[in-house]
């Protein structure tokens, strides 16, 4: 038993590390202020792309959506950030980070998007048009609303996984809160500092696993 704790949870290794913990921490938490958002905006921009009467912007979508989720994130995000500045493009770290997550997170959040899009009955579109409303005044103040509602739950857990996937940014040198955590190990040889970090991580999305439950018993209540 005592060699478990000095070797998982000693806490003097605890103490000493903790200050590049938070760093980490508020790293992972700046990250999260970044993708999260690019995510979210690009999957909007796909969804509302899908309902096109273009279909060569429905195909180019599909195209895009089913590479993009296929592809495998730290690839991409290694070929952005050390791929790009041999052809002249260098983005920098953060930059890096930024275009990876946009190019995989908003393929994700778009098909998520485009199912509460799909699932808002035909005559409700109908009927917002038939009192004057534009097509993009009805999506947005009629359709938009109703499809957020509908997928919240999708959208929660897969803004979950985004979270876990910020971990990535260490391979570009983002010293994210597993970098940190990780650096830390090397340094005191013990894994109290992993150990730590997964509690961090607990405490950070515990409350959005919560409301993800509450979102789907709510759902299922309603069905």
């Amino acid at each position: 038993m005592n060699a478990l704790v000095d070797n998982f949870f000693n806490p003097e290794i605890l103490s000493q590390v903790w200050p590049f913990l938070l760093a980490g921490l508020w790293m992972t938490l700046k990250l999260c202020a970044l993708v999260i958002p690019l995510g979210i905006g690009g999957g909007l921009a796909l969804a509302l792309g899908s309902t096109s009467r273009r279909r060569w912007v429905r195909w180019s979508i599909i195209v895009y959506t089913d590479f993009f989720r296929a592809f495998p994130p730290l690839v991409l995000l290694l070929f952005i950030a050390f791929g790009l500045p041999f052809v002249g493009i260098d983005l920098g770290a953060i930059g890096a980070v930024a275009v990876a997550f946009l190019l995989n997170t908003s393929s994700y959040y778009g098909e998520v998007l485009r199912a509460g899009i799909e699932s808002i009955p035909a005559g409700q579109v109908e009927a917002a048009r038939s009192t004057g409303l534009t097509r993009w005044q009805t999506m947005r103040w009629v359709v938009l609303p109703q499809a957020v509602r509908n997928v919240l739950p999708d959208l929660v857990s897969n803004t979950l996984e985004v979270i876990k996937l910020t971990s990535l940014a260490s391979v570009v040198a983002l010293p994210e809160l597993l970098y940190a955590a990780r650096s830390a190990q090397s340094v005191t040889y013990n894994a109290t500092p992993v150990i730590a970090a997964g509690l961090i991580y607990l405490l950070l999305l515990w409350p959005l696993v919560r409301w993800l439950s509450r979102l789907e018993h709510k759902q299922i209540s309603v069905h």
